[in-house]
């Protein structure tokens, strides 16, 4: 037998489903109108995010149900008017929201970093914090990380430790501290080898004292070398990237192929960055384009 993997359903898929299909099909069922109900594409959208969490729309229909229902029993109650629910009175009929969304950060940062990650469900933001502190090299972490996410954390620390001299960091910090790297949401198992340029960088700016652009998110897996290895779910992390509001997203250079599965409107908005190797990174992520100032590489290519 072969096993086939079908991806889940994205938002803008799942809100053309709702719109087209699930809609009117509860409001048919409902016994209700157009002209008694009206379900915004902006509640279809807050419902989608807050409200429910899932790879295809099950659950989806069954939220848009609850709220005919409620609908359906004000107008046998001998309500009148139309409804329109939209993303401002939504929790009225559905209570507060139950799931949240990652945003970009409201300012640079030293020692944080934005990843972004791949999960069933679909793409989500992640923040990868490092710091520093007096010690003998020792190196922790933290977040309920995977093996291959260790390794990769493991693979980032020597990459620092080979290019300190280049980018200005003490040689001998390993001998002088001890780092600690957390992905937050600890309650939340991770792994992967995608966050692999992400925690270099948070380890970088650490290191270095300069902060990371807060609207740069990355995604790449690392070798000792410094070069950047392709990833898996692109689509789903541009997606959650563009809809955080981040601008810039630096992608493996050997992702490129998959750039022709993402929505158009997603590319125009955001800057992708092919890169290729870590320098080129911390070029673009580090605020005042630290990493090139210091390692003195080349930038990346970009793409929009």
């Amino acid at each position: 037998m072969e096993v086939i993997h079908f991806p889940g359903y994205t938002e803008d898929e799942k809100l053309h489903i709702a719109r087209k299909y699930l809609v009117p099909k509860q409001v048919k069922e409902h016994g209700l109108t157009p002209s008694r109900l009206e379900i915004a594409d902006s509640a279809l959208q807050e419902i989608i995010r807050r409200h429910t969490r899932e790879a295809g729309v099950r659950n989806l229909e069954r939220t848009i149900a609850a709220v005919c229902r409620q609908v359906a029993r004000k107008v046998v109650e001998g309500g009148r008017g139309r409804t329109k629910v939209s993303s401002r009175n939504v929790s009225k009929y559905l209570g507060p929201p139950r799931f949240s969304f990652g945003l970009a950060e409201e300012r640079d940062e030293v020692g944080v970093a934005t990843g972004l990650v791949w999960t069933e469900m679909g793409g989500d933001i992640i923040f990868i914090e490092a710091t520093k502190m007096h010690g003998k090299g020792g190196l922790t972490l933290t977040g309920q990380l995977g093996d291959v996410m260790r390794e990769s954390a493991q693979a980032a620390v020597s990459y620092i430790r080979t290019r300190a001299a280049e980018l200005g960091i003490d040689e001998d910090f390993n001998e002088k501290y001890d780092l600690h790297i957390h992905v937050p949401a600890a309650a939340i198992p991770k792994d992967g080898p995608s966050a692999g340029i992400t925690m270099a960088t948070a380890l970088a700016s650490v290191l270095m004292g300069v902060p990371v652009r807060r609207d740069v998110a990355m995604t790449g897996e690392i070798t000792l070398r410094g070069h950047v290895l392709p990833i898996g779910g692109l689509k789903e992390k541009l997606l959650a990237a563009h809809r955080a509001g981040l601008t810039t997203v630096l992608i493996p250079a050997e992702n490129v192929r998959d750039l022709e599965l993402v929505p158009e409107h997603v590319r125009t908005d955001l800057e992708l960055v092919p890169v290729e190797h870590m320098d080129q990174v911390l070029d673009r992520a580090l605020a005042g384009g630290g990493g090139a100032a210091r390692a003195g590489k080349r930038r990346g290519p970009k793409r929009r």
